[in-house]
């Protein structure tokens, strides 16, 4: 599947990328060769096979969360060299996406 020009700059706009003229071309030709081998998978036949999410046979392993106690003399150190705390407890800057 070719992709045209404005295609692949209309992609590059959404992912918030500024290409050169030759990275249009470059990534172009790459994204377009993407597409077309996904094009291809969509050929095959996959009646009666069930979706895999992984094929290792590996399971998650599970524990237990375990509180351990902090020695207080540890854990007021920690407290007191934080820039700012709040009823015991360090205060962080709220991450915002």
């Amino acid at each position: 599947m070719k992709l045209t020009r404005e295609e692949i700059e209309h992609v590059a706009r959404l992912a918030r990328l500024e290409l050169t003229i030759e990275e249009v071309e470059r990534y172009g030709n790459q994204l377009s060769g993407v597409l077309t081998y996904i094009d291809q998978l969509r050929e095959v036949d996959t009646t009666g096979v069930e979706p895999t999410a992984q094929i290792t046979g590996l399971e998650n392993a599970w524990r237990e969360d375990v509180v351990l106690d902090w020695p207080s003399k540890e854990r007021l150190a920690a407290i007191n060299s934080a820039p700012e705390c709040e009823d015991g407890q360090i205060k962080v800057k709220r991450i915002l996406e």
